[in-house]
């Protein structure tokens, strides 16, 4: 586990007392996993799995200035792929379609706050920007 995806377990636990219970912050640490991958092309690659899937769309509108398009839970689980879902389901204690469905939610958010400007992050401003996002999230 990279040094992002403890900080982000970290920010999730105490998303835990919320509201939202702990299945927000697991799936917020999920969605910076994601990103943070560098095994799939970290973001770049996560966006182009999107484009893969015929979402190109969808995400650029994340990625851009503009309104944001969504996406469904089943998209999320054509984009990663069933049994990753299904294994982030089961370990946030979560029905599939729960998680998919909070993916579908967060996801976008999250890509749209590392992307403020419109562009994709450079080298380790993905890093920094994360942490930022998780404090705001935190308060």
């Amino acid at each position: 586990m990279g040094l992002f995806d403890s900080i982000a377990g970290q920010v999730g636990g105490m998303l835990s007392g919320g509201a939202s219970g702990g299945s927000q912050g697991g799936l917020l640490e999920v969605v910076m996993s994601l990103i943070n991958n560098q095994e799939t092309g970290g973001l770049s690659g996560l966006i182009k799995a999107f484009q893969e899937h015929g979402l190109g769309d969808a995400v650029a509108s994340w990625i851009g200035t503009g309104s944001k398009l969504p996406v469904s839970g089943d998209q999320i689980q054509s984009v990663l792929g069933s049994e990753q879902v299904q294994a982030i389901a089961q370990k946030l204690g979560l029905s599939t379609e729960d998680a998919a469905g909070g993916l579908a939610t967060l996801l976008p958010q999250v890509i749209d706050k590392l992307t403020p400007d419109g562009q994709l992050p450079q080298g380790g401003g993905i890093l920094a920007q994360g942490l930022d996002l998780l404090k705001g999230l935190g308060k």
